[in-house]
């Protein structure tokens, strides 16, 4: 796309011979129009987008150097070469602190102007570049943030409420929710099953970082969150006046199965939550999806959910509450907790007539596979447990054993739950030394886990339950009370500040800080230090 370019001189001839003289189509430049004076110039201004401006300065009504501290003050962007017959310096001073970018005199020397004219553009097209760049860096960075944000929504580690300070504005978002799953119990998947912990990973990283890429390539605003592995949880914004048009959102579905299945080679299937969901409906709406996915028997590889035609019955519900109950168990390492779950199912089964037994072997089956893959991002399976696990997963069994499954793998953790509540107290204490440590760094929840030896999913688990508040909300609360400090008690930059916080983009941290806070950096710092100059120095920065 062209840039425009604006001649405004009081001697028509001249206007004329630079339209004619300067290859405007070889510098990417068109003239967009000419003028007489300042205030013609100025009103072809306010009426379109000009990139470079070339003006005289000695001009009726409005001269050169007028028309140049209007634009600076209305803020319009863009670059100006003075051209002048007077070899006054003190044109040139302030043409200078206006922001002119060079200044020729008059007669017009054709080939030096046509260089400063490619010079400037050059530089233009190059800052553009650069703008465009850190632009799209900057709605990564915030996509990465949300991505943080709503997976803990998703799971139910933080509260959804109007007054949360990292959801101001968003809790009125509207989304389509697809889950993506892996069915890991079947045939087809028993060569993932093999691989190793590290290919899992790798896998895992690959199938987030196709479907972002597809849904970008759609221009659709979203987010793709794993929840776990061989699980993921794709959200698509939505207009808030758009209507549920179910025929597009599968079309969608279908369109993220066919680039994980053609760049992967993996074969998922998606459930889609049948309605829009809101920021707070997203918890409850991804648990009813997980559950339809797991519970219908023989399901297509599209499917809504809640389903009409799977009904849930009382006793199906009263089951499914003691399953979820006693896994919280397990993961809590709660002895007691678990072995009254496990006597619980044991009575709800006896007590069961036909059709609801046999309706029970599916929740039975979900609810195996759902403990060994939450026992797996635990990491209390060894690989030989894993293993042996699955040997007997393949093999058909009944209701019998589906039970002493359960029985075997939570008696399992229960043996070395206490072990590993003493290690996670360990890691915990470990992380927050880590974290504060490191405030300057871009941590993510990834490596933060990895370094405290446990799986991302676990690890918010455990964060939330040692501090009280999930991983993103301490690192940025502890990241903002930083910055407040150091605005109200030094004189480093606001992009100092940022960096020093964790913050490599200063937009980003402003608008962080301003949900934190409700002030801009700059307002905070003016009237923190004003009402601070009563005796007690600032500190000065370190050089």
């Amino acid at each position: 796309m062209k840039g425009k370019v604006l001649l405004v001189d009081d001697e028509a001839h001249i206007t004329r011979n630079l339209e004619k003289v300067i290859p405007w189509e070889m510098l990417g430049l068109t003239v967009a129009g000419t003028a007489k004076n300042g205030v013609e110039a100025l009103g072809l201004m306010e009426q379109q987008s000009i990139d470079l401006l070339l003006c005289d300065i000695r001009m009726p009504v409005m001269d050169g150097l007028e028309l140049v501290r209007h634009i600076r003050e209305k803020g319009i962007p863009c670059d100006i070469i003075m051209l002048s017959g007077y070899q006054d310096f003190a044109y040139t001073r302030t043409a200078i602190q206006f922001g002119v970018n060079d200044y020729v005199l008059k007669p017009i020397p054709y080939d030096e102007l046509t260089g400063v004219i490619a010079r400037i553009m050059s530089s233009q097209r190059s800052k553009q570049k650069q703008l465009q760049e850190e632009k799209q860096k900057l709605g990564r960075m915030i996509d990465l943030a949300n991505e943080k944000i709503l997976y803990d929504i998703i799971m139910d580690y933080t509260d959804v409420t109007a007054d949360h300070w990292l959801l101001t504005g968003d809790e009125q978002q509207q989304f389509v929710l697809i889950v993506l799953d892996l069915d890991v119990g079947s045939e087809k998947t028993k060569d993932w099953r093999d691989w190793s912990d590290k290919e899992r990973k790798l896998w895992n990283f690959a199938v987030c970082n196709v479907l972002r890429e597809k849904l970008r390539q759609n221009g659709l605003p979203h987010a793709v969150i794993q929840i776990r592995d061989g699980e993921w949880c794709v959200l698509i914004e939505t207009d808030k006046t758009g209507t549920f048009d179910l025929s597009l959102i599968k079309a969608w579905a279908e369109m993220l199965l066919t680039v994980v299945n053609n760049h992967v080679k993996l074969s998922l299937f998606a459930g889609i939550y049948r309605e829009f969901a809101t920021v707070a409906d997203l918890s409850g709406a991804y648990k009813l999806v997980q559950q339809g996915m797991q519970l219908t028997p023989v399901h297509d590889v599209i499917a809504l959910y809640p389903s009409d035609r799977l009904k849930s019955t009382e006793a199906d519900q009263a089951f499914w509450n003691t399953a979820e109950k006693m896994l919280g168990a397990v993961k809590r390492g709660d002895h007691a907790a678990v072995d009254s779950g496990l006597q619980s199912i044991t009575e709800q089964l006896q007590q069961m007539n036909e059709p609801s037994f046999s309706r029970t072997k599916p929740l039975l089956h979900y609810f195996v596979l759902h403990l060994m893959r939450e026992m797996k991002e635990m990491g209390v399976l060894t690989r030989e447990q894993e293993d042996m696990l699955w040997r007997r997963w393949d093999r058909r069994f009944g209701i019998k054993d589906l039970l002493s499954i359960i029985r075997q793998v939570t008696y399992a953790v229960s043996e070395i739950s206490m072990d590993k509540k003493k290690q996670s107290e360990r890691s915990m204490a470990e992380t927050k030394a880590f974290l504060d440590r490191n405030l300057y760094r871009d941590l993510s929840v990834e490596e933060t886990a990895t370094h405290a030896g446990l799986s991302p999913s676990y690890f918010s688990l455990l964060f939330k339950q040692s501090f009280g508040e999930t991983f993103i909300e301490y690192l940025t609360r502890q990241r903002m009370e930083k910055a407040k400090t150091m605005l109200a008690d030094t004189l480093k930059s606001v992009a100092q500040i940022a960096k020093e916080v964790g913050y490599a983009e200063r937009r980003y941290f402003t608008k962080v800080f301003m949900k934190y806070t409700g002030e801009n950096p700059t307002d905070y710092r003016s009237k923190r230090q004003n009402g601070a100059q009563n005796g007690e120095d600032l500190i000065e920065p370190f050089q």
